[in-house]
């Protein structure tokens, strides 16, 4: 299962303008992905509402994640990988570029 750790930027955490960027991006990914923070449960990172209710807040470490069962081969996990990476590249790029 691809997954990879980022570190949410945006002062206001993941909520209004910053969640929405993300799950925008999330959802050109074509893959169901999910997101979560440490101890907590996996959020559907397609859905602004859930995203925005799991309170992901600046500094806070978040896993996301693609399930293997969404993957068809090596070809659509190497995919997947990329579009993770470029994920996090975003959730830890969001506090450079508030108010740009």
């Amino acid at each position: 299962m691809p997954t990879l750790k980022a570190v949410v930027t945006a002062p206001e955490g993941l909520h209004a303008r910053s969640a929405a960027v993300f799950v925008r991006a999330v959802t050109d990914t074509g893959f169901p992905l999910a997101i979560r923070k440490d101890g907590g449960g996996l959020v559907d990172a397609r859905s602004l509402l859930q995203v925005m209710a799991a309170d992901f807040r600046q500094g806070c470490e978040v896993e996301l994640v693609v399930s293997d069962d969404a993957l068809d081969g090596a070809q659509d996990h190497g995919r997947a990988l990329e579009a993770l990476r470029d994920l996090c590249r975003l959730l830890e790029s969001q506090g450079a570029t508030q108010g740009v």
